[in-house]
């Protein structure tokens, strides 16, 4: 038998490999991967860095916390987040019906992957962060699987780690943990600064086999009885969140007017997000591993309670799946420019630099977790409406070139217990992607573009199909804003000229959507008419895919048996787009089989037009077709 010997010449390890982008996103979460596409989208050369082996962090498959946001679980009307995060949502809709967490992490995966302008790093983690207190120089990461160093220098990063560690090591300010009542006078903060936090969680799921399935909770698991787990529902039961209390209903209650926002149902196939420690830890994130291996002992010894003391209706169930990796829902809060609090939302502020938006309640989980017997395990918050998150919370006070997307934004506590779940964290880190490009294409600061470019960019994130509560299309190289808009039909009240209104959504009781009356046998036609012959070389068309509808991935079947299953049926399938100069027809395209809001459509070449025609052939379902908006340039 050959002996082989192998000689190490190079040392991967010990010489790191230097790359230049324009912009590094450090996470890749939800947030870090809107930030990272938007970015690339932008223009600029970027890179994202993530320490795992799959992209969405707390919404990945190891972990599979479903996106919430603004709508608050189908509890506020046409709130959905749009832009990237619904690019990725409806394409995980057009895929995957059954709610495969594998097929979802390849949706990620290929966003990520096939975006122009963007190299991705996976099983990456950051190690050291090279800066002089003004600016970061350069940050060495750590690629386990291919045993190699790189060293990355950019014109901006942005970090999306969760816990503000690249700002942390870069010596960016922070907090952590709550404010007193009296530094922002913050109705419902605490008297005295402290440092609890919201604790992390492990989920699980189990299956009906149809037959009994025996369970013994091995040695090393924590042993609970129903008092343990008072307020903390474990059966077949609905939890009625109030504003200051929870109530809990049996499974089958009907509600007459269901007005607050977080109606949930449990059951024991699942998971449930209570199964929470840390957050009255020392240091939640230096004790991450302690925390983990604790909650671990948690879910044996609940599943082991649910399973053999008293009814709760899993004598047939068992584990199918329980995450080795926590999610963690608060740790630092990088300090910016601006700080949220909880007054931005309560009087739904619409910052004149606003660039995102939020809407889910102020939701603080106790400290203890789990082992705060006797207490409701969350106190939620309720307030109508939205609010808009303004600039300044997304880039480092004292970091020049740092900025900061998901849950470790600039914001009190009470302002991070809205702001940090995915949807809100998402278009707040499409901002920053495509703010950070604009940084580097004028050579200036993320902060200079807050001060002088602010309006560019609030105008680009609406033309990228973002919302911002009080901004409208002002876009001066939008041809159609001055087209004479009719239609083959329409439902009074949504009329053709609503698709140049400027608004892209429903706004509280403004119904910004045209509508037809039906649709023909010959379809229905859409016009916008030039006054003169324009010059155009792109079309961008917003259908409609209901925003008043969560289409989230999850293992909660709640959600799942609540969702309608694949696209939704308000968006326009089929549709020819046609352009018009004088007696001739310059450009004809059919576009079948549409499942996206947004649709962008580049022409081969620059064309003269008098007028466009948008020709809808058929739905996705819906009797009547619907279009929200129409750009051209």
């Amino acid at each position: 038998m050959k002996n082989y010997i192998c000689e190490r010449k190079t040392s991967r390890n010990v010489v790191p490999i230097k790359l230049e982008y324009d912009v590094v996103v450090v996470g890749g979460g939800i947030s870090g991967i809107c930030a990272a596409i938007s970015a690339a989208r932008g223009g600029v050369k970027t890179a994202i860095i993530h320490e795992r082996s799959v992209f969405g962090g707390n919404a990945s498959s190891e972990i599979r916390m479903h996106i919430c946001g603004a709508s608050c679980h189908w509890g506020k009307k046409d709130a959905v987040e749009t832009g990237i995060v619904s690019e990725i949502v409806l394409e995980n809709k057009k895929r995957n019906d059954s709610f495969n967490y594998s097929i979802w992490d390849s949706v990620l995966w290929e966003k990520v992957k096939y975006c122009n302008n963007l190299d991705m790093y996976l099983n990456t983690c950051m190690n050291s962060v090279e800066s002089d207190g003004e600016k970061v120089r350069a940050i060495t990461c750590y690629q386990s699987t291919t045993e190699t160093t790189y060293e990355l220098t950019a014109e901006v990063y942005i970090d999306c780690t969760g816990h503000g560690t690249l700002g942390y090591n870069a010596g960016a300010e922070y907090r952590i943990g709550c404010e007193s009542k009296h530094e922002f006078n913050e109705p419902d903060a605490p008297e005295k600064v402290n440092g609890y936090t919201m604790g992390n969680t492990l989920m699980f799921c189990a299956r009906d086999t149809g037959h009994p399935v025996k369970f013994d909770a091995p040695f090393w698991a924590h042993k609970f009885d129903e008092d343990d787990l008072k307020h903390r529902p474990h059966g077949d039961i609905i939890v009625y969140h109030t504003a200051d209390d929870v109530v809990i209903l049996p499974a089958g209650t009907k509600f007459e007017s269901v007005t607050k926002e977080l109606v949930e149902k449990y059951d024991v196939r699942s998971g449930y997000w209570w199964i929470e420690i840390g957050g009255d830890w020392d240091d939640i994130i230096g004790q991450a591993e302690e925390i983990r291996d604790e909650l671990y002992k948690c879910v044996y010894g609940i599943w082991g309670h649910i399973k053999n003391y008293g009814d709760h209706g899993a004598v047939n169930y068992e584990l199918t799946w329980i995450s080795a990796v926590p999610g963690i829902r608060e740790s630092r809060r990088l300090v910016g420019d601006y700080i949220l609090t909880q007054h931005d939302i309560y009087k739904h502020t619409e910052h004149k630099d606003g660039v995102a938006y939020g809407g889910w309640p102020m939701d603080e989980h106790t400290p203890g977790g789990l082992y705060g017997k006797g207490m409701i395990p969350s106190r939620v918050i309720s307030f109508t409406g939205l609010y808009s998150i303004p600039y300044g919370c997304f880039c480092s006070r004292n970091i020049n070139n740092l900025m900061m997307a998901g849950r470790n934004i600039s914001a009190t506590k009470l302002g991070m217990s809205s702001t940090r779940v995915m949807g809100t964290c998402a278009v707040g880190a499409q901002a920053v992607g495509t703010a950070a490009a604009m940084a580097v294409q004028h050579n200036c600061t993320p902060r200079e573009i807050g001060k002088m470019y602010i309006n560019e960019l609030r105008q680009q994130l609406l033309k990228e199909d973002c919302f911002i509560p009080g901004c409208r299309n002002e876009d001066k190289g939008d041809y159609a804003r001055t087209a004479k808009v009719s239609a083959s039909s329409y439902l009074k009240g949504s009329e053709p000229e609503k698709v140049v209104n400027g608004i892209s959504r429903n706004v509280k009781d403004e119904n910004n959507c045209w509508e037809s009356d039906g649709i023909s046998k010959n379809g229905e036609i859409l016009t916008l008419a030039f006054e003169k012959p324009v010059a155009l070389s792109q079309v961008r068309i917003t259908f409609d895919p209901n925003l008043s509808e969560e289409k989230v991935i999850s293992i909660s079947h709640a959600f799942i048996e609540k969702e309608r299953k694949g696209v939704p049926p308000e968006l326009v399938r089929d549709f020819t787009l046609k352009i018009v100069s004088g007696d001739n027809t310059v450009y004809e395209q059919n576009f079948k089989g549409n499942y996206q809001r947004h649709v962008v459509i580049d022409l081969p070449k620059k064309v003269d037009a008098d007028k466009i025609c948008v020709h809808i052939h058929a739905t996705n379902g819906y009797l009547n077709a619907k279009v929200f908006e129409v750009r051209a340039y």
